[in-house]
């Protein structure tokens, strides 16, 4: 029987343009790019040349400090260019496609191994810092999450529909090397999810951001000083099964793109690196300013037309950016079609299933102050979000790491970011505590 876990702590934000439970089929034609700043914590070497043919799985770039540690094209073809941006840092390594996807075939039977040399293992992130694992530590544990519970976020029991022999086959390969905890939503009934062999699961019953790896993780097996815990994406389970039954490189994705802009938000199948205007192709209004995201709302990266899909973004979504809004009154308007989680607003009056439309926004200025438990009540980790932040500000490193700074990613900040009267980047300042952190442990 599986363990339940209730968490009250959090907050669902419900936004308009969910995805609808159809897929288009995207074609592989064009320009890719994988980008070396969709995997955090590394330093790149670029291993290949423009105009050097390559195949699915072929090596783009490697880890400079552990080369071993692969980055591989997502597309057969032609290196078109190494794009690259002050102090000549690598920005992109960009394939044309030939359209064909040959790919490279591998047959370690060692699965670290394995994972290594088809380049897979780049989708494996460490806690503590929230980077690129490393391929010499030993880790207690892996730990998927089956389910996102931010706004506008991929639905899995959807997308893992007619892969659940590929889902099996992933979860399995990592059991050889670590054991595998899986968090599941309470709401998720799908067989493959529930059934799952080769595995520990962990049923999670809550609002946002219940589906977060790093809330499962300070539930189920906290992270103390010198442990290390690595984290796999839902979908790149999927990926790893791929490899492991047919000893090929396969990173084609069911994204949900989504947003209140897109005409229709449906489900796209795509690759990693594919260009964001063939998959929003036709499917934004114009003439209308717009905030494009790599990823869903919370925590997704901002990017345009010309971007690509991000190496772990399950979604595309399309909001508002509301620098053409001009509102009469401001403030002091009733507002009663935007969401507020103090009754600041009257639609506080309209039922909890109402959707909203919100934009880009910020809606006020930086404030230098964080307020006494506002994170609290959205939360749901045994760490004083507040004082942590505080610490991180502060510089503080001692305190830092008592007060559990290993166990945190920026991402697990999101809602008590959105929530934060003060206004504070709370994600971009964690992700700067846990590089510092890194650096000074180096």
């Amino acid at each position: 029987m599986a363990n339940v876990i209730k968490l009250r702590k959090g907050l669902d934000v419900n936004l308009k343009g969910k995805a609808s439970l159809e897929t288009m089929q995207t074609k592989v034609e064009g320009q890719y790019a994988l980008v070396p700043d969709d995997f955090g914590g590394m330093k790149p070497k670029v291993v290949v040349k423009e105009g050097d043919s390559v195949k699915v799985g072929d090596a783009l770039f490697v880890d400079k400090q552990h080369p071993e540690v692969k980055f591989v094209s997502p597309v057969s073809g032609k290196v078109a260019c190494v794009e690259r941006g002050e102090r000549r840092k690598v920005l992109s390594v960009r394939v044309d496609a030939d359209g064909r996807q040959e790919a490279a075939t591998f047959a370690e039977k060692d699965p670290l191994k394995l994972l290594l040399a088809s380049g897979l293992f780049a989708f494996f992130r460490m806690r503590p810092y929230d980077v690129v694992a490393n391929p010499e530590d030993k880790p207690k544990a892996i730990f998927v999450s089956a389910f996102n519970s931010m706004p506008l976020a991929q639905d899995f029991e959807y997308v893992l529909q007619g892969q659940e022999k590929e889902w099996q086959a992933g979860l399995s390969l990592l059991a050889k090397i670590a054991k595998v905890h899986l968090g599941i939503s309470a709401k998720q009934k799908a067989a493959a999810l529930t059934g799952a062999k080769d595995c520990t699961i962990t049923i999670f019953d809550g609002p946002a951001p219940a589906g977060n790896v790093g809330v499962q993780i300070n539930h189920v097996s906290p992270i103390n000083k010198g442990e290390v815990v690595w984290t796999m994406g839902a979908e790149e389970v999927i990926f790893v099964g791929r490899l492991a039954l047919s000893g090929k490189v396969d990173l084609t994705r069911t994204v949900a793109v989504a947003g209140s802009e897109v005409k229709a938000p449906k489900y796209a199948r795509t690759l990693v690196g594919q260009p964001i205007k063939s998959i929003l192709a036709g499917q934004t209004a114009s003439g209308k300013s717009l905030r494009i995201i790599n990823g869903n709302p919370m925590v997704g990266v901002k990017t345009d037309m010309e971007g690509f899909l991000a190496a772990h973004a399950t979604e595309v979504t399309v909001i508002p950016e509301g620098d053409d809004v001009h509102e009469m009154l401001g403030w002091i308007a009733p507002r009663l079609k935007e969401f507020s989680t103090s009754r600041s607003y009257f639609s506080w009056l309209r039922p909890k299933s109402a959707e909203y439309t919100l934009d880009a926004r910020v809606k006020g200025g930086e404030r230098h102050i964080i307020m006494s438990g506002e994170y609290d009540s959205v939360f749901p980790m045994d760490i004083y979000a507040g004082y942590l932040v505080k610490a991180i500000i502060a510089g503080d490193i001692d305190r830092q790491e008592a007060l559990g700074i290993y166990e945190v990613a920026p991402e697990d900040f999101a809602i008590a970011e959105f929530v934060d009267s003060s206004k504070l980047e709370l994600q971009r300042i964690v992700r700067e505590g846990l590089d510092i952190l890194r650096k000074e442990n180096a």
